[in-house]
């Protein structure tokens, strides 16, 4: 069978798209993660912000679907509102 020029390079193409993708899914649940863990409203501020800026750009790069980003953000905002 034959291996056709184009075929060798969308093989390619996607060997390099998912490893992006995943590496931007790990970075996604890592940051959702800190701001689950944090205890303090001062220091869960900043990590709050950078997990809704990920979170949002996960979404533009259709890597999740809108209302799992809009899930995600929820649950982080619970969190972070019953903060002292």
């Amino acid at each position: 069978m034959d291996r056709h020029p184009q075929q060798i390079k969308r093989e390619r193409q996607d060997i390099k798209r998912r490893a992006r993708n995943v590496d931007a899914l790990s970075k996604l649940r890592t940051n959702v993660k800190k701001v689950l863990a944090t205890t303090n409203k001062v220091e869960a501020e900043p990590v709050y912000k950078t997990a809704v800026s990920v979170i949002d750009r996960a979404v533009n790069k259709n890597l999740i679907h809108k209302n799992t980003g809009s899930r995600r953000k929820a649950q982080i905002a619970r969190h972070f509102n019953t903060l002292k």
